[in-house]
């Protein structure tokens, strides 16, 4: 039997769920109660992973021992890799011919462009900016899952005006949008404003720039892009984790006006 069902689900597993937790999976199915093994480990996502790698294992053919060594292996290589880490400098706004910096702009977009299955996106400010919205499309075409995590109008109070930022992205709904409610704000006057782009757990972009046109291409903003290391992992299971107990939500058109 063809195990590149089994090899799929793996190299998804290991992207979803990092090193540690997938010999943790290896550990479960060497312990051969598989009916718990779902349940072994309290992750938002683990479950399904695993009942995944299960199915996929099952369907392989592949005995308990064999796909234990499989996922073992996986995970020291992603390992050995997370370990390698580049860092460059992000600018949007003037240049300097004596230091060549990359573009903000053509980051974000070469970010988004790079993502195979997840892209997680969040933004104090943001407006409709065509390239970005491009590449946002062409990743959810891939099977890419994107999610954005915007302010809102209420949240900002008086500092934001205009359009809802979450209407930046009206132009593709498959974008999941999520927000920091106010009831869930225990300091008065808190923002939510954060600006960054995880790519696959492996490629992070910090600035303070915003997702519009002002902040990617006119204004004069920072930021850093991290590939490799636990920088890119560690970004993305915090917003997980906050989605997961509620710290975030999901931003629909019913609680946009509230802020629930």
């Amino acid at each position: 039997m063809t195990t590149d069902r089994f090899e799929h689900a793996v190299s998804q597993a290991i992207e979803t769920l990092g090193p540690a937790r997938l010999r943790a999976l290896a550990e479960g199915i060497l312990g051969g109660h598989r009916a718990l093994i779902p349940g072994q480990v309290a992750v938002a996502g683990f479950a399904d992973v695993a009942r995944t790698v299960l199915a996929a294992q099952e369907q392989a053919g592949l005995m308990d021992v064999e796909a234990a060594a499989y996922l073992r292996g996986v995970a020291v290589g992603y390992a050995q890799r997370a370990q390698a880490q580049r860092v460059e400098s992000v600018w949007t706004g003037p240049s300097s011919h004596a230091v060549p910096v990359r573009a903000t702009a053509q980051v974000l977009v070469d970010v988004v462009a790079a993502a195979h299955s997840e892209l997680l996106l969040m933004t104090y400010s943001a407006k409709p900016y065509p390239p970005l919205l491009a590449a946002l499309s062409d990743a959810i075409d891939r099977g890419v899952a994107v999610s954005a995590v915007v302010e809102t109008l209420q949240g900002a109070g008086s500092a934001l005006s205009g359009a809802e930022p979450a209407t930046a992205f009206a132009s593709i709904p498959a974008i999941q949008l999520w927000h920091w409610p106010l009831t869930c704000r225990t300091e008065p006057g808190a923002k939510m404003h954060a600006k960054l782009a995880v790519a696959d757990r492996t490629v992070l972009l910090v600035s303070s720039a915003n997702l519009t046109s002002a902040g990617v291409s006119t204004n004069l903003e920072a930021g850093l892009l991290i590939r490799g290391g636990t920088a890119p992992l560690r970004a993305a299971e915090h917003i997980r984790e906050l989605k997961a107990q509620g710290v975030l939500a999901r931003l629909t058109t019913s609680n946009l006006a509230k802020d629930e």
